[in-house]
């Protein structure tokens, strides 16, 4: 099967957004690849090893490709998304010089060729991540995330999830119930099991997310840990006040010990007073995913709901808020 492959050169800031118009507009699959300048070191610190060479994309900017079956009108999908695009900048989101491509590919082309470079990865001090198709031997206390993301957001490899996994391992003392919202491949779930939660709420709005992460779970073989359901938090909190039927078969009670969000800023800053509702008092909340331009923003939307700023981890452009509920 031929499929139609559409590129957009943008910035590492509009990636998500930009992937996601792609998804609603009916892609198959989306691929992102950032920067791999020679001026961005390479971290080591966990024994990581690299087998691929850095790409020339600029510092800063990234490619995206989208995959749409045959019989597309790539020129009418590309005119479509331009306005889509060019409106990010009224949230303040730096598309840079947006330039758009399209050609027609084979299905083995991008349908599993990404694989090859999705290689297990060691993203804290105990935390690894390990494709389901690759061979890999633990060491004494590595704790392993048995990952097929599919079309879902989170393999590890983009800093903000590694973030999140690593200021995870520096929070979870063990015991702990979680809300993981947005959880697309459900890895920061797993992982957050791995560390010694002892169960996990992971949401998302979407389908094709909440499928993915269920089949993570299963592979992790955490089912009875891990509920993965089609909601948001505010969805699940009107469910906890309304006493409804459904509310009462979660596998975590509200609210709860810790709260990860690991998606764009300008959705961490629409639900900060229902993460405050969410949480037990001297809770823990790790929003994740908050590009550099948005720092300040979303440090004062978090302390205006009440928030005490324990932290802030860095990695990149990207930062990993720690806040606590007094």
């Amino acid at each position: 099967m031929k499929w139609h492959e559409i590129t957009i050169a943008t910035t590492e800031e509009a990636t998500e957004m930009i992937s996601n118009f792609l998804h609603e507009m009916g892609a198959g699959g989306v691929s992102i690849e950032e920067s791999g300048s020679l001026n961005k070191p390479r971290d080591t610190s966990l024994g990581q090893w690299y087998e691929f060479p850095l790409n020339d994309i600029p510092e800063g900017q990234a490619v995206i490709k989208g995959y749409f079956p045959e019989g597309t009108d790539t020129g009418e999908l590309i005119e479509a998304l331009k306005p889509r695009v060019d409106e990010l900048k009224e949230f303040d989101i730096d598309t840079g010089d947006v330039s758009y491509s399209a050609k027609e590919v084979d299905d083995e082309d991008w349908a599993t060729a990404w694989k090859q470079y999705f290689k297990p990865l060691r993203v804290s001090d105990t935390l690894t991540i390990k494709p389901t198709w690759e061979a890999y031997e633990a060491s004494e206390g590595e704790r392993i995330i048995e990952l097929d993301p599919g079309m879902a957001f989170g393999t590890g490899t983009h800093p903000t999830t590694a973030l999140c996994l690593q200021t995870l391992e520096s929070v979870v003392q063990g015991g702990e119930e979680m809300i993981d919202v947005g959880t697309g491949s459900g890895i920061l779930a797993i992982g957050a099991c791995r560390l010694g939660a002892k169960s996990v709420l992971a949401l998302d709005l979407d389908p094709i997310a909440v499928s993915s992460a269920t089949e993570n779970v299963r592979l992790n073989d955490l089912s009875q840990q891990v509920e993965v359901k089609l909601s948001d938090l505010l969805g699940v909190l009107r469910e906890e006040q309304a006493g409804e039927e459904d509310s009462s078969a979660l596998r975590v009670t509200v609210p709860v010990d810790l709260v990860v969000a690991n998606i764009l800023a300008e959705i961490i800053l629409l639900f900060i007073d229902d993460v405050y509702e969410a949480l037990k008092p001297g809770g823990i909340y790790i929003a994740s995913g908050v590009y550099k331009n948005k720092e300040d923003d979303v440090e004062r939307g978090l302390q205006a709901s009440g928030f005490v700023i324990v932290e802030k981890r860095r990695d990149e452009d990207w930062i990993a808020f720690v806040a606590k509920k007094p």
